[in-house]
């Protein structure tokens, strides 16, 4: 069976940096950018917990199965 992958829906312009999502993620996905912003780093690391999207207070963050119909 192959391994599930998942992709991150950010919308930056309802963030407001908070940091929630990255204090809650157990895959590292987020991280703070150059400018202090948060950043969708590695999102091949997501295991769709959904951590970060039922924490996220402006509702900015979506986790979608990524279906593979090959």
């Amino acid at each position: 069976m192959a391994k599930k992958k998942y992709r991150v829906v950010f919308n930056q312009a309802w963030c407001k940096e908070c940091g929630i999502c990255k204090a809650f993620c157990p895959a590292h996905v987020f991280a703070r950018g150059e400018t202090g912003a948060i950043e969708v780093a590695e999102p091949e690391n997501c295991i769709g917990c959904r951590a970060c999207e039922n924490q996220c207070p402006d509702y900015c963050l979506e986790i979608e199965e990524v279906v593979d119909n090959g």
